[in-house]
C-alpha cells in the first residue's frame, strides 16, 4: 500500500473515530433532555457505564445505517415525494429501535415517537459531522454518492453487451483557449493535462461579434441565436428591455429559437440541463433560468437547491466551503487594495457573497446533479460551471485569485470523470467554453467617464460635474457645440431621407453596455436611425463617439450605403465592403468582417453599435461596465473559446478548417450525440412530410413524435 492509500486511510479513521464520538455525545445529550428515552439500567449506572452504552448504541446505528440505507433509498426511487419524508423518519426511527435492542443487559430503551426524534437528530449529527470533517475531500463524497446509489464498483465491460455510450458536456463558463492552454502547462488542471496527453483534441472556435453566455448558449443548446446583438439590448417594436440572464427575456429568447429552427434542441431526448439559461428542451432540469421563470405545477424541477440542501451533509459541506470562499474573497481584495494593484475595481458590499455563490453554491449543485444524471444513466446532460467567469471580470482573466478557481474547476471535472466510471453506461466527457475574457481598465476608469456620459455630452445633454470636467467631456461638449454652428449653415436636404419625420421632441438616448460592446437607442424613433438622421437630430454625436481613443469603431445604418464602419480620422466604410485584414476592423482580426456584418442584419440591431478600442500588444479592451475581466464584443481572448473532446468522437472540424460561431458548435455536438448509435435528436420532419412545422410548447418540447431525421444544413451565408 502507497503513501497515498496509508494517508487515506488515516484520514478516513479519523473521520469514523470523530463521528462516533460526536454521535455518542448526542446520545447522552438527548437521554438527559428526553424522559422517555433511556441509556441506563432501572437501578442507575455510573457515567462511564452510561457513556459506554451510548457509544455502543451509536454505532450500532451507524453500522444499520450503513448496512440499510443503500438498499432502502432505491428502494424509495418509487415512492411517491408526498410521503417520502415520512417513510424516512418511520425507517431511522426503526432503526434506532434495532440498535437499542442489540445493546447488552437492555439498558437502552425508548418509546417509537421519541425513537423518531432520536433517529432524526441523530441522523443530522452524524452526517454533518463526517461532511465538516471533510469539507474539501472529493474522494469522500464520492464514496458517499456510491452508497447511496449502490454502485460501489466500476462498471464492468466484460458484463455483457456494451450499452451505447452517454455524452457529458460541462460548460467550462469564460474560460478562453488560452487561458486553458496556460492553466494546464503551469499545473493547474491535471485532469485536462492528462486528457490531452491521453489523445483528447483540444479545438479553438470563434464566437460571434456578442461574445457572452446568452447569445453562445442560446446557439449551442437550441441551434440559432439569430437576432441577439448584445448581452442586453432595447426593441423598439416591442418597447421591453431585453436582458439574457433575466428570466422572461430567457423565456422568450428560448421561444424564438425554437420557433426558428423547428426544434426542441440539442438535449430534447433524455437530456438533463443543468445550471444554465436555457433549458435546451431536456426534461430534467436544475437551475435553468427559463425554468424559473414558469411557476406551474408541472414545470417545477424536482431537481436544484431543495433536493441538494434538504441532505444535511451536502448543506455542511457547501456551507464550509461557502464561509472559506468569503474569507478568501475578502483577503484577495485587501490584498490588492495594499499592494496597489491595477486595474482594480471595488469589490465590496455584497460581491464577496456573490462570487461564493458562483464558486461553490452553484458549483455543488450542479456537479451533485451531473454526477446524479450519470448514476441515473441518462444520455445527454449539458451543465454550466460559472466560476471563472464571476471570478474574473472582478480579478482579471489571469492571476493568483484565477488560478485557484482552475484548480478547483479540475478538481470537479475530475471527479465527474471517476464518477463516470461507475455509471450503468460508459460516458464521454466533453469540456467546452462559451466565450473567453479580454483584460483592461473599464472605459470609465481609464477616461473619466462613463460611455453614457460620452453619448449625452456629444448630443449636447447635461452629464454630471465630474464627467464634464474630464478631457473627454469638455471634447465632447466642444464637438457637439461646433457640430452644431456647422449645421446651421448647411444647406436645407432633400429627397426621401429628409422627409422622414422624426418626432419634435426628442427622447434622451437610451445606452446600454454589454461588456466592451455598447448600444445606444433613440427609443422615439420606431425604425432604425440611419447616420443621416442621426447627423441632423445630433449633428457631433458620430463623430465625437468614432473619433475618441477608447472606441475602436461604430456600426449605424446609413440611407446611402446601407449600412457603414465608422472609425477614427473619418474612416467610413460600407459594411457590404468589409473585409479581413482591411480598413477599421483589422486590428480585431479574422472573422471580424463577418461578424459585424450578420449582426447589422438582426432586426433589433441598435441605433448605433459601438465597440471599444483593442490593443493587440496587451490584448486589453475597455469594459463599459465595471469589469476588469470582460467579455460581450470584439477584441482578444474574449471571442476565443475552446472545445475539448475525447479521441472517440469525430473531429469538430475538418484539418485546416476552423471553427465558427456558435450555431455551428450546435452542429458539432448534435453530430456527436448521433454517433456510435448514441441518442437521435429530432431535428425535423422527413423530407416527405407536410411542411408545416411541428407544434412546440414554450418549454422547448415536441407535442408530436417526430422521426429522427436531419434536416440537411443549408450553406451558412454569414460565415
Amino acid at each position: 500500500m502507497g503513501y497515498g492509500r496509508w494517508r487515506g486511510a488515516g484520514r478516513a479513521a479519523v473521520r469514523l473515530v470523530s463521528v462516533w464520538a460526536v454521535s455518542t455525545a448526542t446520545l447522552l445529550v438527548l437521554a438527559g433532555l428526553l424522559p422517555d428515552f433511556q441509556l441506563q439500567s432501572p437501578d442507575g449506572d455510573t457515567f462511564t457505564r452510561t457513556a459506554l452504552t451510548a457509544a455502543w448504541a451509536a454505532g450500532a446505528f451507524g453500522l444499520l445505517t450503513a448496512l440499510v440505507w443503500p438498499f432502502v433509498v432505491r428502494a424509495l426511487l418509487l415512492v411517491p415525494a408526498l410521503v417520502l419524508g415520512l417513510l424516512v423518519f418511520f425507517l431511522n426511527g426503526s432503526l434506532l429501535l434495532v440498535a437499542l435492542w442489540l445493546i447488552p443487559d437492555g439498558r437502552g430503551a425508548a418509546d417509537p415517537e421519541t425513537a423518531v426524534v432520536v433517529a432524526a437528530v441523530m441522523s443530522a449529527v452524524a452526517s454533518a459531522t463526517s461532511t465538516a470533517l471533510a469539507v474539501r475531500d472529493d474522494e469522500a463524497y464520492r464514496r458517499r454518492l456510491y452508497r447511496l446509489t449502490g454502485r460501489t464498483r466500476p462498471r464492468d465491460p466484460g458484463s455483457g453487451p456494451e450499452p451505447a455510450a452517454g455524452t457529458v458536456f460541462l460548460q467550462l463558463d469564460g474560460v478562453g483557449h488560452e487561458v486553458l492552454r496556460r492553466a494546464v502547462d503551469d499545473g493547474l488542471m491535471p485532469t485536462v493535462a492528462g486528457w490531452l496527453e491521453a489523445g483528447y483534441r483540444l479545438t479553438p472556435w470563434r464566437t460571434d461579434w456578442s461574445s457572452q453566455t446568452g447569445a453562445s448558449q442560446l446557439g449551442i443548446l437550441h441551434g440559432s441565436n439569430e437576432d441577439v446583438p448584445a448581452f442586453r439590448w432595447y426593441e423598439k417594436d416591442t418597447g421591453r428591455l431585453m436582458v439574457s440572464n433575466r428570466p422572461a427575456s430567457a423565456v422568450e429568447l428560448q421561444r424564438r429559437a425554437v420557433r426558428r429552427t423547428g426544434d426542441g434542441g440539442l438535449l430534447s431526448l433524455d437530456g438533463a440541463s443543468r445550471g444554465n439559461l436555457f433549458s435546451g428542451g431536456a426534461d430534467q432540469v436544475a437551475l435553468v433560468l427559463t425554468v424559473a421563470a414558469r411557476r406551474g405545477r408541472r414545470n417545477r424541477s424536482r431537481a436544484g437547491y431543495f433536493a441538494y440542501f434538504s441532505d444535511p451533509a451536502n448543506a455542511v459541506r457547501t456551507a464550509g466551503s461557502l464561509v472559506d470562499e468569503v474569507v478568501r474573497e475578502v483577503a484577495q481584495s485587501t490584498r490588492a487594495r495594499l499592494r496597489r494593484e491595477t486595474p482594480r475595481i471595488r469589490r465590496g458590499g455584497t460581491y464577496p457573497l456573490v462570487r461564493a455563490f458562483a464558486t461553490v453554491v452553484e458549483r455543488d449543485v450542479v456537479v451533485a446533479a451531473v454526477l446524479g444524471d450519470m448514476l441515473a444513466g441518462r444520455t445527454a446532460v449539458y451543465a454550466d460551471l460559472v466560476a471563472y467567469d464571476e471570478v474574473a471580470h472582478h480579478s482579471g482573466p489571469s492571476g493568483r485569485d484565477t488560478d485557484q478557481v482552475l484548480r478547483r474547476l479540475d478538481r470537479a471535472v475530475g471527479l465527474i470523470a471517476r464518477v463516470a466510471e461507475h455509471a450503468p453506461r460508459p460516458y464521454r466527457i466533453v469540456l467546452l467554453s462559451d466565450h473567453g475574457q479580454s483584460p483592461g481598465e473599464t472605459f470609465e476608469g481609464a477616461y473619466g467617464l462613463t460611455l453614457k456620459d460620452l453619448v449625452r455630452a456629444g448630443c449636447g445633454l447635461p452629464v454630471s460635474r465630474r464627467a464634464g470636467r474630464t478631457r473627454s467631456g469638455a471634447e465632447a461638449r466642444d464637438a457637439a457645440r461646433d457640430a452644431l454652428r456647422s449645421a446651421l449653415h448647411r444647406p436645407v436636404e432633400t429627397g426621401e431621407e429628409a422627409e422622414r419625420e422624426l418626432p419634435a421632441r426628442p427622447s434622451e438616448p437610451l445606452v446600454l453596455a454589454s461588456g466592451n460592446l455598447g448600444l445606444v437607442s433613440f427609443p422615439d424613433v420606431p425604425h432604425r436611425m440611419t447616420r443621416e438622421e442621426i447627423d441632423r437630430r445630433h449633428p457631433g454625436l458620430l463623430r465625437t463617439l468614432a473619433q475618441h481613443p477608447g472606441i475602436g469603431f461604430l456600426l449605424v445604418a446609413s440611407a446611402a450605403h446601407g449600412a457603414v464602419v465608422l472609425a477614427a480620422d473619418g474612416v467610413e466604410v460600407p459594411v457590404a465592403e468589409l473585409a479581413d485584414g482591411e480598413g477599421p476592423l483589422a486590428v480585431f482580426g479574422r472573422g471580424a468582417a463577418d461578424a459585424v456584418r450578420r449582426t447589422d442584419g438582426f432586426p433589433h440591431v441598435a441605433d448605433i453599435m459601438v465597440n471599444s478600442m483593442y490593443d493587440p500588444v496587451t490584448g486589453t479592451v475597455h469594459a463599459f461596465e465595471e469589469q476588469i475581466g470582460s467579455h460581450g464584443g470584439l477584441g482578444g481572448a474574449q471571442s476565443h473559446p475552446f472545445l475539448l473532446s475525447p479521441p472517440e468522437l469525430s473531429p469538430p472540424v475538418a484539418e485546416g478548417e476552423e471553427l465558427v460561431g456558435a450555431e455551428r458548435v450546435h452542429r458539432v455536438l448534435r453530430r456527436w450525440l448521433r454517433e456510435d448509435e448514441g441518442p437521435q435528436v429530432p431535428l425535423g420532419p422527413p423530407a416527405s412530410a407536410p411542411a408545416s412545422a411541428p407544434e412546440i410548447s414554450p418549454s422547448g418540447k415536441r407535442t408530436e413524435s417526430v422521426l429522427p431525421v436531419e434536416r440537411p444544413v443549408p450553406p451558412d451565408k454569414n460565415r
